[in-house]
C-alpha cells in the first residue's frame, strides 16, 4: 500500500482506538423504551413477589430484542441462560418460539455449525404493535386522562431541537445480507473511514455479513475506482467518491443512479445537509449517499486571540494581519498553515481560495447563494482562472507564504494540522474530519482552545465553508445479484444511528441535521453545532469545487503550476496564464 495511505490508516486507527466501544444512545420512543420497561418490571415482580413463576418465553424474547436494538450478537446459549428456568426447559421454550416463527438463525461460520439468533420480521412487527399499546396504556395510567394523545404532539423540526430527541443505536437488519465473500467497500484512508474500519465487527453484526474495506490515498482512490469500472464485474459493492468526481464518474459510467436500484425516499433526503446532498447529484439525479460532509474551515487559537485582544479573522486581510502578529519563527511560532504541497493538495487550496474571493474556477451562472453548480450537464463552460479575482487569490497565497512554517511547500492534508495541534501555529485551514487530532488528545495545546470559522473572504467574496467529503456509490458493473443486499447495507451505513456511532467514536463529520442536533453528539464537539449553523446560513457550498468531468485534471494543473509560483519560479500572472491555457485545452479536448 502507498506510504501516505498506510500512514493515514495508522492515524485513523489511533483516533478511533482513543474512543470507547460504540456507546448506547438514549431510548427511542416505543420499542426501545418498552423493551427496557418490561425487562425492569419483570425483575421487580420476580424479586418482590414470592411465590412466582418465571416466564421464559418473554424473558428470551426481551433478551433477543435488546440484542437486536444494540447491534449485539445473541447466541443460543446466552438466550437460554436469560430464560430463568432450567436448561432443558429453556431449550423446549426456545424451540417453541422458533416454531412460532419469532426467531431466525444466521450462520456465523461457513459450516453453519455455529449460528446467532435474531428476531424475525414477524416478531418485530408484533412487538412494535404491542409497544405502542403498552406505551399508550402506561401514559394514560400514570400521566392522567388525555395524556396519551398529548404525548403524540409533534411539530415540524421538533425532533432536531437539542434535548428533544436522541438517536438510538443501530439495529441489526431484520434479514441478514447474503453476499458471497461479504460486503466489499473501497474507501479513502482518512480518519472517518478508519473509524468505520475499527467498528467493522460491530457493523458486521448489524448487516449479518463480513465486511472487507480497502483504503487508498485520494489520488490512488480515484485511479482504483476508474480501473474497477473497466473490469467485467466490480470488485467492490460500494465505493467512496470525492464530491468533485461525481460528474466525471457519471460521464465515464463508473457509478449507477440511485433511483434505478432503490427507493431514494428511504434515505430521508431532507435530513442531509443541503449542500452535501445536492453535491451527490448529477443533472438532478442522485448517484450517491453522503457518508461524510466535512467543510473546510479556518481553525484558530481562541486563547491566543483573546490574550492579544484580537477579533477572529473574518476577511483575508484580517488573516494576514493576525498571521503577521503571531508569526515569530525565532521562537518556533508561525502565523498560518495550509495546503501548499505540489499537486492535488495545492490545487484544492487554490480553488477554494478563488471561491473566498468570489470567483468560481469555471463560468458558472450566478444565483442567490453564490453560483449554480447543480445543472452542469449540457453547459459550455469555460475556465475562469486568469481573472482579477483569481489574481487576488494568488497574491493572497503568496502573502501567506511569508507567515507560514518553513516546510509549507510540502504541507498537505494532515501535515498542516499537526503543527497547529502542537501549538506552533495560530491558524490553520482544515477539514472538520481533521479536528480529532487535537479534540481527542488532551495533551495538545490546541485541545479545548480552538475556534471554527468559515473561510475568511476577500473584498468581493462572502463567508463560505467549501464542502468536502465523500458519497458512497454503487458501481455500474456490480453484479445484479448483489445489488439488493448492497442497497440494504448502504442504507444501514448512512443512517442517523450509524452516523451517530461514527461521531461517538471520533469522527467529526455529520452529514445529517438530526445527527448534529442530537444532544449526545453536540456534547462531543462544538463542530457539530457550528456546521449546522453554517448550513442554515447557507454558508456550506459545493460550487468552489464544481463536479465538472474535467475537475481532476484542472486540480492537477493548478497544483503544479501554482507550486512553481509559490517557489518564486514564475510570477502570479504568468502562473495563471499557464493554468488558464492548459485548462482551456483540457476542457476543449474532453468536450469534443
Amino acid at each position: 500500500m502507498h506510504a501516505t495511505a498506510s500512514r493515514n490508516i495508522h492515524i485513523g486507527r489511533e483516533l478511533a482506538q482513543a474512543r470507547p466501544a460504540p456507546p448506547t444512545a438514549g431510548p427511542e420512543p416505543e420499542l426501545d423504551r418498552v423493551v427496557g420497561f418490561l425487562g425492569e418490571l419483570m425483575v421487580e415482580i420476580d424479586t418482590s413477589l414470592d411465590p412466582n413463576t418465571p416466564n421464559p418465553h418473554l424473558s428470551m424474547i426481551l433478551n433477543l430484542l435488546r440484542g437486536h436494538l444494540e447491534g449485539r450478537l445473541v447466541s443460543p446459549s446466552s438466550l437460554v441462560a436469560s430464560s430463568g428456568v432450567p436448561y432443558a426447559t429453556a431449550m423446549r421454550r426456545l424451540a417453541e418460539i422458533q416454531a412460532a416463527g419469532l426467531v431466525e438463525q444466521r450462520p456465523r461460520t461457513r459450516t453453519g455449525k455455529s449460528f446467532s439468533l435474531h428476531p424475525s420480521a414477524l416478531l418485530l412487527d408484533r412487538f412494535k404493535q404491542l409497544s405502542d399499546r403498552i406505551d399508550r396504556i402506561a401514559t394514560a395510567a400514570f400521566a392522567g386522562p388525555g395524556a396519551a394523545e398529548g404525548a403524540r404532539d409533534y411539530y415540524f423540526g421538533g425532533s432536531y431541537q437539542p434535548g428533544t430527541a436522541m438517536i438510538p443505536p443501530p439495529r441489526a437488519l431484520p434479514q441478514p445480507v447474503k453476499m458471497p465473500g461479504g460486503l466489499r467497500i473501497l474507501v479513502h484512508s482518512d480518519p472517518t473511514f478508519m473509524v468505520m474500519e475499527n467498528l467493522k465487527r460491530h457493523f458486521e453484526q448489524i448487516i449479518g455479513a463480513d465486511i472487507q474495506q480497502r483504503a487508498f490515498s485520494i489520488d490512488r482512490l480515484r485511479i482504483e475506482a476508474l480501473r474497477n469500472a473497466e473490469r467485467p464485474k466490480s470488485r467492490y459493492d460500494l465505493i467512496a467518491v470525492d464530491l468533485p468526481w461525481v460528474g466525471e464518474f457519471v460521464r465515464s459510467g463508473v457509478i449507477r443512479p440511485l433511483p434505478e436500484i432503490m427507493d431514494v425516499s428511504r434515505l430521508d433526503p431532507a435530513d442531509f445537509h443541503t449542500a452535501g446532498w445536492r453535491a451527490a447529484h448529477w443533472n438532478g439525479v442522485p448517484y450517491g449517499v453522503p457518508s461524510q460532509t466535512t467543510p473546510e474551515l479556518m481553525f484558530f487559537r481562541k486563547d491566543w486571540f483573546a490574550a492579544e485582544g484580537l477579533e477572529p479573522p473574518s476577511t483575508t486581510d484580517q488573516v494576514i494581519e493576525a498571521a503577521r502578529h503571531f508569526h515569530d519563527p525565532r521562537h518556533g511560532r508561525y502565523g498560518v498553515a495550509w495546503n501548499a504541497a505540489r499537486g492535488t493538495a495545492l490545487g484544492h487550496t487554490f480553488m477554494m481560495t478563488c471561491a473566498a474571493f468570489g470567483q468560481p474556477i469555471v463560468d458558472l451562472p450566478k444565483h442567490a447563494g453564490g453560483y449554480d453548480a447543480d445543472q452542469i450537464e449540457g453547459r459550455a463552460l469555460r475556465p475562469t482562472l486568469d481573472t482579477d479575482r483569481a489574481l487576488a487569490a494568488a497574491d493572497y497565497l503568496m502573502t501567506l507564504m511569508e507567515f507560514s512554517p518553513p516546510d509549507i511547500l510540502s504541507m498537505s492534508w494532515y501535515e498542516r494540522v499537526r503543527p497547529y495541534a502542537a501549538g506552533k501555529v495560530a491558524m490553520a485551514y482544515g477539514y472538520t474530519l481533521l479536528a480529532p487530532y487535537f479534540e481527542l488528545d488532551e495533551t495538545c495545546p490546541a485541545h479545548g482552545n480552538t475556534g471554527y470559522l468559515p473561510h475568511p473572504h476577500g473584498p468581493k467574496g462572502r463567508p463560505i465553508a467549501p464542502v468536502g467529503g465523500y458519497v458512497l456509490c454503487v458501481p455500474s458493473n456490480l453484479a445484479e445479484d448483489r445489488i439488493e443486499d448492497t442497497v440494504e447495507s448502504l442504507v444501514a451505513f448512512t443512517s442517523p444511528a450509524a452516523q451517530k456511532v461514527y461521531a461517538q467514536n471520533g469522527s467529526r463529520t455529520a452529514p445529517r441535521y438530526s445527527v448534529g442536533a442530537d444532544p449526545e453528539v453536540r456534547r462531543l464537539s462544538p463542530i457539530f453545532e457550528t456546521v449546522d449553523q453554517m448550513s442554515w446560513r447557507d454558508e456550506l457550498q459545493f460550487w468552489p469545487r464544481p463536479p465538472i468531468p474535467q475537475i481532476s485534471d484542472i486540480i492537477h494543473i493548478c497544483g503544479h503550476e501554482l507550486h512553481d509560483m509559490l517557489r518564486g519560479l514564475v510570477t502570479p500572472r504568468e502562473a495563471l496564464a499557464r493554468v488558464q491555457a492548459r485548462a482551456e485545452a483540457t476542457m476543449t479536448t474532453t468536450d469534443t
